[in-house]
């Protein structure tokens, strides 16, 4: 585990640091998933890391696993209460980057908590052709 200095928000920052493990959660705030559902959530991801991050949020008590015992090895992951409780920290993160930073959300909110709209216009994004909606800060 990461060094965190006795600091609680360090600590819960190292829980989700790496590239998917946010992802991950996110998409475990739906339903449970299976391996083979996150690798076609997470384009990009390996499947040596995807198992990485998986047993590491495992290790921290965010996600847990359900082994089904069959004639095909079927392990469906989910968030434990504990998962459940980040993922409404992860909401408010949300919240916090749509209101300060400019950034407008881009996946669908399993909490439900809709992030403050305020401010936000549509203009093409540099280098993407296709259109969304981001944030303009207020003072611009």
């Amino acid at each position: 585990m990461k060094n965190h200095f006795g600091c609680p928000v360090q600590a819960t920052s190292n829980v989700v640091a790496g590239k998917w493990k946010v992802l991950i959660v996110w998409h475990l705030g739906f339903r449970s998933l299976r391996n083979s559902d996150l690798l076609k959530l997470l384009p990009g991801v390996s499947q040596k890391v995807l198992t990485a991050q998986l047993r590491d949020l495992e290790r921290d008590g965010i996600v847990g696993k359900v082994d089904a015992h069959t004639a095909s090895p079927r392990v469906d992951y989910f968030l434990t209460d504990a998962g459940k409780e980040l993922l409404k920290v992860m909401e408010a993160m949300c919240a916090w980057a749509a209101k300060h930073l400019g950034i407008a959300p881009t996946l669908p909110n399993p909490g439900g908590v809709v992030a403050p709209s305020e401010g936000i216009k549509e203009r093409s994004a540099i280098g993407d052709m296709t259109r969304r909606r981001v944030s303009v800060p207020r003072s611009l």
